[in-house]
């Protein structure tokens, strides 16, 4: 059973972690949804395709958010009960920081399995659906955009251009229409509008243009044929599209459980084994790093005596950001074959875990203890001479005007 004081934490310790979540989360996703638009945009794809590959981005930026949120959803609750005067509330009544961390640790034990729950089993698919999607862009299995007042390849042998679109497309009005084939055949076609249809065939599709000109030109014709025409039916023949390749072809599309397997078969060439190790290795430092983060967050969130710096929470996301990076780095060694992945990711992590053991050990066991006292009294120097300077050229304008 949960007493007052574990409920009264879970609440202050919920809102920031949902409003950091969902920050990093919108931030990260903006950054991307602006290079999806310009690919898109590239590609010749129906705009719909943004959304759906940054759905299937959303696991991925998740699986980097939930421990962020989980950090900042800690720090900022016992900051906030540190510079209000309740933490000393609760260590006076015999509290101690192993009987509050009681409520963080659920949250982090929750939020652990669901990060492992998205990196061993959401993401590899997700993942995949999202390499499906650029896949079908680039081979224009999504259709190309039919831009208004520019020429648009259809195919190989096809262009086509129009004045103006209603009705999102389905009505085309000012169209003009060339084809070859290898022959050396062309036909030129203008007509005043045009709607897509569907047959039976999935690889053929009707152009039906209404109140047109065609001209057809041939080797074999002294001078071209010109035809004018009420209503014509041209039938376009679409590309033939290559089938996207199977799931498993990159280590980020592998379950945990395909990765133990890939890592240790040997049928795959050393360099699959030593990707698909490193790339286990590096999923399970990520999630075993959050059972640690409450420690942390404890160590960065309380400030000296009489001060109110935030220097603990910037220290917090370069701390967790740079943990993500040296993994990064590790998880590359190990694909390499350079350093066993075994070695490149768990011994940072051991280091990592001993730093935050120290700085919770100081916070929690040493009267006014604090582990980043000495950046803090910098911070606060090098405050205070920023202030005086600013003062000073205040100052010195005013003597001026």
């Amino acid at each position: 059973m949960l007493s007052a004081t574990d409920r009264y934490l879970a609440r202050q310790i919920a809102l920031p972690l949902l409003g950091t979540l969902v920050i990093a989360a919108m931030l990260l996703v903006l950054d991307k949804m602006l290079r999806l638009f310009d690919f898109v945009a590239a590609e010749g794809g129906p705009v719909s395709v943004v959304w759906r590959m940054l759905a299937n981005l959303i696991p991925e930026y998740l699986s980097l958010g939930i421990p962020i949120g989980l950090m900042l959803g800690i720090l900022l609750a016992f900051r906030r009960l540190a510079l209000s005067s309740e933490l000393d509330v609760f260590r006076a009544v015999g509290l101690s920081y192993g009987r509050l961390l009681r409520v963080p640790y659920m949250y982090a034990i929750g939020l652990a399995l669901v990060n492992l729950a998205i990196v061993g089993f959401v993401q590899p698919y997700a993942r995949y659906a999202y390499e499906g999607l650029r896949f079908e862009l680039r081979s224009g299995a999504l259709g190309a955009s039919i831009k208004v007042g520019e020429f648009t390849n259809l195919g190989k042998r096809m262009t086509l251009r129009i004045e103006e679109s209603r009705e999102n497309g389905r009505d085309l009005y000012g169209i003009f229409v060339r084809i070859e084939d290898k022959s050396g055949q062309s036909l030129a076609v203008t007509a005043s509008r045009g709607t897509f249809l569907a047959t039976d065939d999935p690889d053929t599709i009707i152009f039906r243009l209404k109140n047109g000109v065609l001209v057809h030109e041939s080797p074999k014709y002294e001078s071209p044929r010109i035809l004018s025409f009420s209503s014509h039916d041209l039938p376009i023949d679409l590309p033939q599209i290559e089938a996207f390749r199977g799931r498993g072809d990159a280590d980020l599309e592998l379950t945990i459980p395909e990765l133990v397997k890939a890592g240790s078969d040997s049928n795959p060439s050393e360099r699959l084994r030593n990707e698909a190790r490193a790339n286990f290795h590096f999923r399970l430092v990520e999630v075993a790093m959050m059972l640690l983060l409450p420690l942390a967050a404890i160590a960065f969130a309380v400030p000296p005596k009489r001060s109110t710096s935030a220097l603990g929470v910037f220290l917090s996301v370069v701390f967790i950001v740079t943990y993500h990076k040296i993994n990064e780095y590790a998880e590359s060694l190990g694909a390499l074959g350079i350093v066993s992945p075994i070695i490149a990711l768990w011994v940072p992590f051991l280091l990592f875990s001993a730093l935050i053991l120290w700085m919770y050990h100081v916070s929690a066991h040493r009267p006014g203890g604090q582990p980043i006292g000495a950046l803090e009294r910098a911070f606060a120097k090098v405050g205070k001479w920023i202030g005086k300077w600013f003062r000073f050229g205040r100052r010195k304008l005013q003597q001026v005007t």
